[in-house]
């Protein structure tokens, strides 16, 4: 009997995998037609069809608590990472750049480490200088929070708005050129 309640439960996990809401890019087409969860994916949200971003709290890498909810009114880049992840280590001076680039336009960065050790993830941060915190999330839950824009693969950056909803999802490597038009148009909108 176990096993028929854990089997039917898949499909229900998967479903919230891919998503509840079918939101809608700036082309106005259903964002689940023009991408979906795959590796390479760029989805944008105009301001009208923007869900918000789900709590965000935790313990950062050095030990000490985060809540998303004390950033509102900033522009936030979420980016998931891993010390074992290959494309993490090739857009980590990218990350760390833009973030020193929008500083002064009330943006912040924090990173969410996952399926990582503590000490191997404090040790890519200090190999990159990276000067922004960073969520240890091991278990991979702030991701799975975000069931209507699937973060499923490493490496994934999300920017969020001044009210902390979704604007926009990179689900592969982003360099500074793209993030930093991206955070920049944000952080200017009008309203913002």
């Amino acid at each position: 009997m176990r096993r028929r309640t854990l089997l039917a439960a898949v499909p229900a996990v998967a479903a919230g995998l891919v998503g509840c809401g079918r939101p809608r890019t700036a082309t106005g087409t259903p964002a689940a037609q023009q991408a979906d969860a795959r590796a390479g994916t760029v989805v944008t949200f105009v301001a009208a069809d923007r869900g918000p971003a789900p709590a965000v709290t935790g313990e950062l890498l050095d030990g000490s608590p985060f809540d998303l909810a004390g950033w509102r009114g900033r522009v936030v880049v979420l980016n998931w990472w891993g010390s074992w992840c290959a494309p993490c280590r090739l857009e980590a001076p990218d990350l760390q750049a833009t973030h020193e680039a929008t500083r002064d336009l009330k943006v912040e960065f924090l990173g969410v480490d996952i399926r990582d050790d503590r000490d191997a993830a404090k040790a890519f941060v200090a190999s990159f200088g990276i000067t922004y915190p960073s969520l240890f999330d091991p278990a991979g839950r702030v991701a799975l929070a975000f069931r209507d824009v699937p973060l499923t693969v490493v490496p994934s950056t999300a920017l969020l708005d001044r009210q902390l909803r979704v604007a926009a999802v990179f689900r592969r490597v982003v360099t500074q050129r793209e993030l930093e038009a991206a955070v920049r148009a944000l952080a200017t909108e009008p309203g913002a």
